[in-house]
């Protein structure tokens, strides 16, 4: 088996592969880490046909949609799991074929209620549902603490010692553990009775992961990341320099317009000379009554350049092609030493 690992900021994801039939599958992929998947993919000589998810994740962002839609990879979970964009559901037993590979699929609910475990012939790729001298954690949506006792005394335990365990997390730079290893040494499950293990669980107290909202919205719904939004917008827009603008806005063509859509205060504290206010929020509903002509090249700035970008994007959208937004937006003017105009 080829086996690549990939690191990011704690979270574990995986890229295994058939050597024979150049079958691959990438493990708990990470939105970060999609150029890192596709070229691994390319030096091992493999082709990604599953992008598996071991549960619903609530600290990063599963790339599994992204690169099902790119590679035409089917995106694989748990049957219970929410994920609306899944091609295939795998149920406790049910194995998958990457080339000459086997992949049998554990349900191991506990950290969530679709969490899986992925064991091979000679490892385990254990997701959330067993770390490294620890174990994913319960009180987030759908945990529970008496599954997780389940499912690591009653069935994942009792698999061979000499497997290998490939955690979905580790934050101490370690790559892998065994079963042997972790039954003797791991601190959480010298537990053994149900009722120590699950107090031991309800009274950990831990903060919630940094991303928790998005990240849950994101992975349940294949809806986009705050990220990915600006990224496809900045995408489809070019964008105009300070000092390009601070030129355009001397010559005082026609034709051009700058487009302040920060609200009202910020505005009338100090914004670029001659700009045209209209709010980001009012963009849609007044757009037709401010800008008749389609064919006006306007500049849209905002604070930081983020909200001037989205802007942008939905005046190219609506067919004004020669919108553009100011890169770096009114701090990055106003940093430079460029002139402003403030309202009385």
């Amino acid at each position: 088996m080829i086996l690549e690992q990939i690191a990011s900021n704690g979270c574990l994801s995986y890229l295994i592969g058939c050597a024979e039939t150049c079958a691959g599958a990438v493990i708990d992929a990470n939105q970060a880490q999609i150029d890192r998947y596709t070229a691994l993919a390319a030096k091992d000589g493999l082709k990604i046909k599953y992008v598996i998810d071991t549960h619903t994740h609530a600290d990063h962002f599963s790339a599994a949609k992204q690169m099902g839609e790119a590679l035409g990879a089917k995106v694989v979970v748990f049957r219970d799991s929410p994920a609306p964009y899944a091609d295939v559901r795998l149920d406790d037993g049910d194995m998958l074929a990457v080339g000459k590979l086997r992949v049998k699929a554990m349900h191991t609910p506990g950290h969530t209620r679709d969490s899986m475990c992925l064991v091979t012939e000679d490892c385990v790729f254990t997701g959330d549902t067993l770390l490294i001298g620890g174990t994913g954690r319960t009180d987030l949506p759908t945990g529970d603490p008496e599954q997780l006792y389940d499912s690591l005394f009653g069935k994942l335990l009792k698999l061979d010692g000499a497997l290998k365990v490939y955690p979905a997390h580790d934050y101490k730079g370690r790559t892998h553990s065994t079963l042997g290893e972790e039954r003797a040494n791991n601190p959480r499950l010298q537990k053994k009775e149900r009722a120590a293990f699950v107090a031991m669980m309800r009274e950990l107290n831990l903060s919630a992961p940094t991303h928790l909202t998005e990240a849950l919205r994101t992975n349940m719904s294949g809806g986009k990341t705050i990220v990915q939004l600006l990224a496809d917008a900045a995408a489809a827009t070019p964008f105009l320099s300070l000092d390009e603008l601070n030129h355009r806005i001397s010559a005082r063509g026609n034709d051009f317009i700058v487009l302040d859509v920060r609200e009202k205060d910020a505005f009338a504290a100090g914004h670029v000379p001659g700009a045209k206010h209209l709010p980001r929020g009012q963009l849609e509903l007044r757009v037709n009554e401010e800008f008749p002509d389609p064919t006006l090249r306007i500049v849209c700035y905002c604070e930081f350049g983020k909200v001037s970008t989205l802007a942008a994007a939905t005046l190219r959208d609506l067919g004004f092609s020669r919108a553009v937004a100011l890169d770096g937006g009114m701090k990055a003017w106003r940093e430079g030493g460029f002139p402003m105009e403030r309202d009385a």
